[in-house]
Parts: structure tokens; C-alpha cells; sequence
């Protein structure tokens, strides 16, 4: 049977006061262990999130200039057709470029019925698309057909030293293209920026056509 001093009673007790100060760590009520397991979620989380933004960074797409999602260079707008001249077609790019009153537009040359490659009909003076039939003006409006909407177009990008200064913005019922009267600003067609057409029965062009038809009949 061990008897305890009263030497070995004071160390035991002081032990116990050194374990007892060591599991208390930080905020009241948050022991050594407590303390240790926070730490340890907060590190791996903080872990887990430079992954994942890692892994974003790595994964989201990035395009050089004149690559299709990518920025292209029109040129100075000298450089432009002639307002009113027939769609210019940009292949790369995937658009057409057309030189309307309001400004410069850049469409998309994907019909939006169901992804045909539409054309440009000089005979016609319109885009068709040879699929089902969708026509377009030059401006992009919905004439007739299956498609639901007029056709998207790629922000166009005004640029005077460096500086934007005018863009293609979307209004409540029309894209409303940029203008210049600089002959020197340059022309940027942004193909990672698309608005979408406005809805077919909202276009100015099939409200035209609507009527002639009444007329004639």
C-alpha cells in the first residue's frame, strides 16, 4: 500500500494544474483539443478552396485574339464597308459584318432554329437559311420561318485611344449597334460576348412583311 507524501501530493496536484492549463486554449470552453480540431477544418478548407479556384482558373476557358471566342480586329473604320453594302463575311469569326444606318453590326452565323449555317442571298438582298427555310434581313431581323428569334449578334467595340467609347448594348426591343464618325477608331468584334435576337414576333421586319401581305391580298 503507497502512502502519498505531502512532496508527492504538491507535484501531483501541480501536474494537474499544467494538464488542466493546457487543455484550456483560446476562447472559455474551447479545451486543447477543441482548439486543434478548428484549426485543422479552418486549414483544410482554406485548402480545398485554393483547389477549387486553382482548378477554375485552370479550367475556364481563355482566347488569343482572332480566335473564335476570342477578340478580332476589324480595323480602323475607314476600313468598313460602305453603309448599306452587302454583309461582309468573316469566317474565323463566325459572323458577318454589316454596315447599317444605325451602326456597325456583327451576327452571328448560326440560324437560330436549330444551329443551321445560314447565307447571304444577293439575289434576295436577306439571309436564308437553307435548312427550313428561316429569313433574315440584313440587319439580322426575323422575315418568316421556324426560327424563334432574330439572330444573335457579337458585341462590337468602338475603341479611340485605347479606350472604348462605344459598344453594341441590348435595348427592350432591339440590339442597338455602336457608331463613329472617327475614321480612325477601331473596330473590335468581341465573339465571347453574344445578345441574343429578340423574339420574332416583336420584329420590325416581319410586322413589314405581315402588311404587305395584307395588301396584296
Amino acid at each position: 500500500m503507497s502512502v502519498m507524501t505531502p512532496v508527492s501530493q504538491s507535484t501531483a496536484t501541480q501536474n494537474r494544474g499544467r494538464e488542466s492549463a493546457a487543455e484550456k486554449v483560446g476562447a472559455p470552453g474551447v479545451n486543447r483539443r477543441e482548439f486543434l480540431t478548428y484549426a485543422w477544418g479552418t486549414a483544410l478548407a482554406l485548402i480545398s478552396a485554393e483547389g477549387g479556384l486553382a482548378t477554375y482558373m485552370f479550367m475556364m476557358p481563355r482566347f488569343r485574339a482572332g480566335e473564335f471566342g476570342g477578340m478580332f480586329d476589324w480595323g480602323p473604320a475607314q476600313s468598313l464597308p460602305d453603309v448599306g453594302n452587302s454583309p461582309q463575311n468573316s469566317p474565323d469569326g463566325r459572323y458577318w459584318l454589316y454596315h447599317s444606318e444605325q451602326g456597325v453590326k456583327a451576327i452571328y452565323q448560326v440560324c437560330t432554329h436549330l444551329g443551321c449555317l445560314y447565307k447571304w442571298s444577293e439575289s434576295t438582298n436577306r439571309f436564308e437559311c437553307p435548312c427550313h427555310g428561316s429569313k433574315f434581313t440584313a440587319d439580322g431581323d426575323y422575315i418568316e420561318g421556324p426560327a424563334p428569334r432574330s439572330l444573335d449578334q457579337f458585341v462590337v467595340e468602338i475603341v479611340e485611344n485605347g479606350q472604348v467609347v462605344a459598344q453594341t448594348t441590348e435595348g427592350e426591343t432591339a440590339i442597338l449597334p455602336p457608331q463613329t464618325t472617327n475614321p480612325n477608331a477601331e473596330i473590335h468584334i468581341q465573339t465571347g460576348k453574344k445578345i441574343l435576337g429578340k423574339p420574332a414576333n416583336t420584329s420590325p421586319a416581319r410586322a413589314i412583311t405581315q402588311a404587305f401581305a395584307k395588301k396584296i391580298t
